[in-house]
């Protein structure tokens, strides 16, 4: 049906389509797929293959030895419960804790210490204000609390 243009002269309405409004898409090749993150890999293989060496490696770069790292099933310090732990052994019989709840990096976590000799008395939570756990963070806060204690370098 014919429109009645306001200089009075007839048109056809056209009709667009999504193609007419969008700009003309540029040939470009495939994208190449993304490599997942390290963080995606499997719990029981992101902790002890990737996590662990990265630790023992930016625990060492403040001089001090290597610290023995290990990770396993294991009662939870202070409480008991079940849990996956990545325990730590420093100098002068220092030991941490860090503890999964869950097969989930990003699922709840809590951290324990103890100087020689003794045993932990305390649970922190550990990252609870951080949406996702990434290998930098995981470390950085991990020897951000060592480090605090003065248990790495010359402190």
């Amino acid at each position: 049906m014919p429109v009645s243009e306001p200089n009075g002269a007839a048109s056809t309405p056209s009709v667009k389509g999504p193609a007419d409004s969008a700009p003309a898409a540029k040939a470009t090749p495939a994208a190449k797929a993304k490599p997942p993150a390290l963080e995606d890999k499997p719990f029981a293989e992101f902790v002890p293959q990737i996590f662990l060496p990265a630790l023992a490696k930016e625990m060492q770069a403040y001089g001090g030895p290597s610290p023995e790292l290990s990770f396993e099933q294991a009662p939870m310090p202070v409480v008991g419960s079940d849990c996956w732990v990545v325990k730590g052994s420093m100098p002068r019989g220092r030991r941490f804790w860090l503890c999964f709840t869950t097969t989930d990096i990003n699922g709840p976590k809590t951290f324990s210490l103890a100087e020689s000799d003794s045993e932990p008395t305390l649970l922190e939570s550990f990252l609870i204000d951080e949406r996702k756990a990434t290998l930098p963070l995981l470390v950085s806060r991990v020897v951000s609390r060592l480090n605090g204690q003065k248990w790495l370098g010359p402190n």
